[in-house]
């Protein structure tokens, strides 16, 4: 092992070493005090939105010298409204019950031992993210809240604003009498960082990576730790028969449109065959006036080629690919049985909706899909901790175990069993 990567080693081993002390520290700290912290850190983020715009555009200005792509560069903006929603979302959080303590379950004995599930934090919580820095700030609040430590390491694209934004909550810690070590931004961007951090399973808890499949597959491979995953969001959109058409059109141009880049946008849409050849030219063409490149399957392509709409052939490929661009793939399909079978098929158990004004058709449709979040009649854009009361969102998990779709507060927490007794023995 070279110098580098051996202080490289000390350097994480440290880090982590701290947040375990941290959060057992946290485990403890009284509601009051967490919310306290919070509210100031709002405000002080508000207060900072110059300092942050300045830090934000030294990566801005470095990913475009880099070749970042359009849909990155958009991810990692901060705007005045982009911080202005950050705060918003830790005065939220703020508002939210406290987790820890609460009763689960209980269960009192004939000979009156009462056994009581307490919901408890998890320990020490290791993020490793990509390219938005609001996650910085969404991940240490949450974690905060929930007495759980973090240990946050962002991408290269991101470091001088996440830097800055982890300067500001280690000023809130030390203000608050909170331990620093609580929330901890790794100071390198060197991913052998996570060769070393991946493997603290006795020191850290849980692993949880946001960023690109490649990277979450990385993580997953190479981790001793639990890993939550949530490698892509391949997100549909089935367009029934019995559909409003007006409704329709609304919805899948918000699912595609409203921000291309984000891992809850519609990224294939299907249409049942009774209606698209009605329905198919009109949407298409409110989704071309906003610029999105259709990708279309054979009996779509009739359509749009008789209304003289452009598109592209579909390829296999296609369908499960995740754009995260104003690209969309469209099928037209027979029944709805054939809708639900292709989404469990090429998507990504994400979040599914079905426009249709039949009950029947859309319970069918929740029930069939095998997806974390799925929608009747709305869009798949609301897939987000802040817009389902959360506050914020940790990440958004695909897997089943042991959470699914957007982890706040109740997600970032275990449980434990307090017995309580006067006297009682086994034997």
């Amino acid at each position: 092992m070279s110098k580098t990567d051996q202080t490289l080693e000390n350097t994480i081993l440290e880090l982590a070493a701290r947040a375990r002390d941290a959060s057992l520290i946290l485990a403890t700290t009284d509601t009051e005090a967490k919310n306290c912290a919070l509210m100031e850190l709002a405000d002080l983020i508000e207060a900072s939105t110059e300092t942050l715009q300045k830090e934000n555009a030294k990566d801005l200005e470095a990913g475009k010298a880099n070749g970042l792509t359009k849909s990155l560069l958009e991810r990692l903006t901060l705007t005045p409204t982009r911080i202005k929603g950050m705060a918003d979302g830790v005065r939220q959080v703020a508002a939210l019950p406290d987790p820890v303590g609460q009763e689960l379950e209980r269960t009192v004995r004939e000979d009156k031992l009462d056994i009581r599930r307490i919901r408890v934090p998890i320990g020490v919580i290791g993020i490793i993210y990509e390219s938005r820095p609001n996650v910085t700030i969404d991940c240490a609040v949450l974690c905060l809240k929930s007495g759980n430590a973090s240990i946050l390491r962002g991408g290269k694209e991101a470091f001088y604003t996440n830097t800055a934004l982890a300067t500001l909550i280690t000023h809130i810690l030390e203000k608050n009498h909170l331990p620093t070590s609580a929330v901890q931004l790794i100071p390198t961007t060197d991913r052998a960082v996570l060769n070393t951090l991946l493997k603290l399973d006795e020191m850290i808890q849980c692993i949880i990576p946001r960023g690109g499949e490649n990277l979450i597959r990385f993580v997953a491979e190479n981790s001793t730790i639990p890993v939550i995953k949530h490698y892509k969001g391949v997100c549909n959109v089935y367009v029934d028969k019995a559909a409003d058409h007006a409704m329709a059109e609304k919805i899948v141009v918000d699912a595609k449109c409203d921000r291309p880049s984000v891992c809850n946008a519609a990224e294939n849409l299907l249409i049942h065959k009774d209606i698209a050849p009605e329905l198919l030219p009109k949407m298409a063409t409110a989704l071309v006036e906003r610029e999105v490149e259709l990708r279309v399957d054979a009996e779509a392509a009739t359509i749009l080629t008789q209304n003289n709409i452009p598109y592209r052939e579909v390829t296999d490929a296609d369908w499960e690919e995740e754009y995260l661009d104003l690209i969309l793939a469209i099928k037209i399909v027979p029944s709805l049985h054939e809708a639900i079978n292709g989404i469990n098929t090429f998507g990504s158990a994400h979040s599914d909706a079905i426009i249709t004004n039949d009950e029947n058709a859309a319970r069918q449709f929740l029930n069939g899909i095998d997806s974390a979040t799925v929608y009747w009649n709305a869009s798949t854009r609301f897939t987000d901790g802040f817009e389902f009361g959360l506050g914020a969102e940790i990440g958004i998990s695909t897997d089943k175990l042991h959470a699914r779709g957007p982890m706040g507060l109740n997600e970032l927490c275990s449980y434990k069993y307090v017995i309580y007794g006067n006297g009682q023995t086994r034997s």
